[in-house]
């Protein structure tokens, strides 16, 4: 079955305590379902009209389970402390096999 990855691009932090304060609910929320953190760092370079943004990427064990995380109470609980602290855009790809 092909991995599932979830990738997030922060444009702007608005509000780094909130944001920190989601760091520390989320994190432990998306390893539990079995998520490995990627990348996790600003980019080295960019091209073609890139945006220079942090960018997080998670691998999971499928695309099902990267959506049931993402919908699941608990981390909806901890995006209700991100709140608008950030702007940022998130979108769950499939693997390419």
């Amino acid at each position: 079955m092909p991995k599932g990855y979830w990738i997030a691009t922060f444009r702007l932090v608005k509000d780094r305590d909130r944001f920190a304060n989601y760091v520390q609910r989320a994190v432990p929320i998306v390893e539990a379902a079995g998520a490995r953190f990627i990348v996790k760092n600003m980019p080295e370079k960019v091209y073609e009209g890139g945006v220079n943004e942090l960018t997080v990427v998670l691998e999971f064990e499928s695309t099902a389970a990267a959506i049931a995380t993402y919908e699941g109470a608990a981390y909806q609980d901890a995006l209700k402390i991100l709140g608008d602290a950030v702007e940022r855009e998130v979108r769950i790809v499939e693997e390419f096999v």
